[in-house]
């Protein structure tokens, strides 16, 4: 699926407002809210109600050009839908309408599921937000995008929280949620900024559950015959595996699975060359991921390993992999294959180049890799059938 093809496919639709009991809607997000006629909203409410519309806040960004939305819009399952040039929606822009980054925006939606990063018993990486785990929950991760110079590109704290002194809604609502002193303190104001954006992420706004899987688990949608055969496949242990890494519990899938299991691996992706040359990142460059320090220190255990992402909207979200090398999602499941089938690259076509040398050869996954069988054509085309019944009704014309 190409970048442009995406958006032609999926957009937000009137039925979006269909979705909940009773919703607001500000700049495109919609709102969850749990009312009775005439009831006063609660406080989790009003908390949500004011993440949302600091998610579509652009005086947030130094140029007063970029929101949350402009990285994460619910026009494309809470993800980038700018195209930008060459770069086909690999990477995002920052606020200064130049600056491009050098990894895929990935979805917001269904981020509150992920826990806390922490290392586990076997001292493996486990949850955090962005690819490589650096904020351990979603108020941290809320915080590093205003902050970051090539995203919105505020000089710090205290400027942040004096654009929001400028909005007289905020400052009525950040007192009647935080208390009258919220702003006489930045650092308390800034958490109490980060704190709505994250109650609106965890809204059910973010994470309806409301795809045909969902609704077929339900019994209110029958999946066809490609669509079974590819769930098949997906839980299949000794056949497709994928349920290995995308799946939140070793066991059976959950009622509200979110598609991953949080842990790390280095896939062996290669560099997209086309970012890199357009982003002005330095000769030489090589990203390490959650080996290159931030959630942990720098350790050669971890190189070139990226967060596994959830699935749910796989198919609306695309380009694909922490970098956005690959914009067809069949040819996701073809570079997944290529320690099984000798032929894998041949059968991507023309992406088939981007199964080249890893960028991070150390540490790649080759057991999980190798675990799964070998695919035929119609195997590929049945799984590619399937991720799309995990996307959000919102999301289909």
């Amino acid at each position: 699926m190409s970048a442009s093809g995406r958006r032609k496919v999926f957009r937000v639709g009137a039925s979006a407002l269909a979705l909940f009991s009773a919703t607001a809607l500000f700049a495109g997000i919609v709102i969850h809210d749990r009312r009775a006629p005439g009831a006063a909203l609660t406080r989790s409410a009003q908390l949500e109600k004011l993440g949302g519309a600091l998610f579509a806040d652009r005086n947030l960004s130094f140029n007063r050009r970029q929101n949350c939305v402009s990285c994460h819009s619910p026009d494309l399952a809470f993800t980038d839908p700018r195209e930008l040039g060459v770069v086909a929606g690999a990477v995002s822009r920052g606020a200064d309408g130049r600056s491009l980054g050098d990894r895929n925006a990935p979805s917001a939606a269904y981020a509150a599921f992920a826990p806390a990063f922490h290392l586990d018993a076997n001292g493996e990486p486990v949850g955090g937000l962005f690819w490589d785990g650096r904020a351990a929950t979603l108020e941290d991760q809320a915080g590093g995008p205003p902050l970051n110079p090539i995203e919105m590109g505020m000089p710090d704290k205290a400027s942040v929280v004096g654009r929001l002194k400028e909005n007289s809604a905020h400052v009525a609502a950040f007192r009647a949620l935080f208390g009258e002193t919220v702003f006489d303190d930045d650092e308390r104001a800034f958490a109490a900024m980060t704190a709505a954006i994250a109650a609106f992420e965890r809204s059910p706004a973010m994470s309806p559950f409301n795809s045909k899987y969902d609704r077929a688990r339900r019994g209110e949608a029958v999946l066809s015959e490609q669509e079974t055969a590819g769930r098949d496949l997906f839980f299949s242990r000794e056949r497709g595996n994928c349920a290995a890494c995308h799946m939140s519990s070793d066991r059976k899938p959950a009622e509200r699975e979110v598609f991953s299991n949080f842990r790390y691996y280095n896939l062996g992706v290669p560099v997209n060359r086309t970012v890199r040359a357009t982003n002005g990142a330095a000769p030489g460059f090589v990203d390490r991921g959650l080996g290159g320090g931030g959630a942990v220190a720098a350790d050669p255990r971890f190189e070139g390993r990226f967060k596994t992402p959830s699935l749910r909207n796989v198919a609306a979200t695309g380009p694909f992999m922490h970098n956005g090398i690959f914009g067809d999602l069949r040819n996701v499941l073809l570079f997944h294959q290529r320690f099984s089938d000798p032929f894998a690259a041949e059968r991507a076509g023309r992406e088939g180049a981007g199964f080249g040398e890893p960028e991070v050869p150390a540490n790649i996954a080759r057991g999980e890799l190798a675990s799964i069988g070998r695919l035929d054509d119609r195997d590929i085309d049945a799984l590619t059938a399937f991720l799309k019944t995990l996307t959000d009704s919102r999301q289909i014309r």
